[in-house]
C-alpha cells in the first residue's frame, strides 16, 4: 500500500499491485480515482459499446487503461474512463499487460457528482499538451459532451447534435444515442 504523500517514480508506480482502487500518477503521487457511481458506470459501458462497434478492425477502445505521458515535464500516468487508440498507433498484434505505450487519438472522462467541468477543462488541457488530439468530457447531469481540440477550442454536443470528427472518421453518434444506450433517457 502507498502511504499518503509518498513520492513515486514512474517505475514504482507501474509496479504497484492491482487492486480495487485505480490510481493515477500525478506529480509523483499515486492519486486515487473517484469511485464510479451508476451514471458514470452505465455511460462508460454505453460509450465503450458504441465506440467499439465503430472501431472494430481499426483500433481499440478500453476502459480504465493508464497512459504514459508527460505533464509539465514530469511523468504522468492518467487513467481515463475510456481510451481509443488506432492500430496505426498501436499495432493490432500488440498484447502486453501494461500501460498504453503510445499516444491515443481520444480519451474520454466522465464527470462524477463531486467533480466539475472546470476540473476537467484543466485535465483536458494537460492531455492536449501531452499530444492527445481529442478529449471528450461527458457531463451526465447536463446530458452533454464537450470535445476539446489542440488549438484550445472546444465544441459542446447536446441532444441530437451529431458528433462528427475527421480524426474519428466514420464515427457518427449523438448524445441522445449514447444516453439511450446507457438507459438514462427514454
Amino acid at each position: 500500500m502507498v502511504g499518503i504523500g509518498t513520492k513515486l517514480t514512474l517505475a514504482e508506480f507501474l509496479d504497484l499491485p492491482d487492486g480495487d482502487v485505480y490510481y493515477e500518477l500525478v506529480d509523483g503521487l499515486a492519486v486515487p480515482k473517484m469511485s464510479p457511481k451508476f451514471f458514470h458506470s452505465t455511460l462508460q459501458f454505453a460509450l465503450c459499446r458504441v465506440i467499439r462497434a465503430w472501431c472494430k478492425g481499426q483500433g481499440r477502445v478500453l476502459p480504465e487503461w493508464a497512459i504514459l505521458l508527460k505533464r509539465q515535464g514530469k511523468d504522468w500516468a492518467p487513467v481515463p474512463d475510456l481510451t481509443y487508440i488506432s492500430y496505426e498507433r498501436l499495432p493490432k498484434s500488440w498484447r502486453r499487460n501494461e500501460a498504453c505505450p503510445a499516444i491515443p487519438e481520444l480519451v474520454i472522462e466522465i464527470i462524477s457528482p463531486d467533480q466539475s467541468m472546470k476540473e476537467f477543462e484543466e485535465k483536458a488541457k494537460d492531455y492536449l499538451a501531452a499530444g492527445i488530439p481529442r478529449v471528450w468530457v461527458v457531463d451526465p447531469e447536463a446530458i452533454l459532451i464537450r470535445s476539446f481540440f489542440p488549438d484550445g477550442s472546444s465544441q459542446v454536443y447536446t441532444d441530437n447534435t451529431l458528433i462528427v470528427d475527421e480524426l474519428l472518421s466514420g464515427l457518427e453518434l449523438t448524445i441522445r444515442q449514447i444516453f439511450e444506450e446507457a438507459e438514462l433517457i427514454d
